[in-house]
């Protein structure tokens, strides 16, 4: 366990100075822009059709600006002294985040602002058909990882990419406007970031946040009765 969470399984090919300029470059002018629509799409009011065109363009945001940086990688772990792809382990680790987000919301469903922040949330996926919250979730959580946990950290400098990164994502979250979603973004990135420096690569991450998102989705509006 210690390998999979601390040690890089294969170092990240080298990148030449001009493909790491171009890369930051890229990966800025999209911070802006995902930041904006993010902020426009918490400003809607909830069921409302233009909801879903924001949070798509968003996600399309982060794909687009995601592959414009540069070479994007999936990563390997160790295990049994061979690499493989990290598969079964992100999948546990993010259904373990999840319970521990679970647990937390039955903690704070009986404080009032914190739980009125929390139902603002949910509230945008209740008012849609489950079908269609279920595939932005995914869309969105592959795209998130794409972005900020392959072409941003990719562009920040090694030893300090898992902190910056997390900043980046949470800072990006803040035009939300919504604390609780904030706060989940710190969690989230922290968790992802040091998956994405021990395998190399964005599968382990974009595999973590899909299904801690699927299992918030899922599971809070019931906690919370939303």
């Amino acid at each position: 366990m210690r390998r999979v969470f601390v040690e890089e399984a294969r170092p990240t090919p080298e990148t030449s100075p001009a493909a790491l300029r171009r890369r930051r470059v890229v990966v800025a002018a999209t911070l802006l822009i995902g930041a904006l629509l993010l902020g426009l799409s918490f400003a809607v009011e909830q069921g409302e059709a233009l909801f879903y065109p924001l949070t798509i363009g968003l996600a399309a945001t982060w794909v687009v600006g995601a592959f414009a940086s540069g070479p994007l990688h999936l990563g390997h772990i160790v295990f049994r002294d061979t690499l493989r792809r990290p598969v079964l382990t992100p999948i546990a680790v993010g259904l373990g985040l999840a319970a521990v987000f679970i647990v937390g919301g039955l903690a704070i469903r009986s404080v009032p602002a914190l739980a009125t922040l929390t139902q603002d949330v949910l509230g945008y996926a209740s008012d849609g058909v489950l079908a269609v919250v279920i595939a932005i979730t995914l869309l969105n959580g592959v795209a998130e990882e794409l972005f900020f946990r392959g072409a941003l950290y990719a562009a920040l400098p090694a030893r300090r990419a898992v902190a910056l990164s997390t900043v980046a994502y949470v800072l990006a979250t803040l035009p939300s406007g919504n604390l609780v979603l904030v706060f989940a973004a710190a969690v989230l990135g922290v968790v992802v970031g040091f998956e994405r420096r021990a395998s190399g690569g964005i599968l382990g991450p974009a595999l973590t946040h899909v299904t801690w998102s699927l299992a918030m989705l899922l599971v809070l509006p019931a906690v919370f009765g939303a």
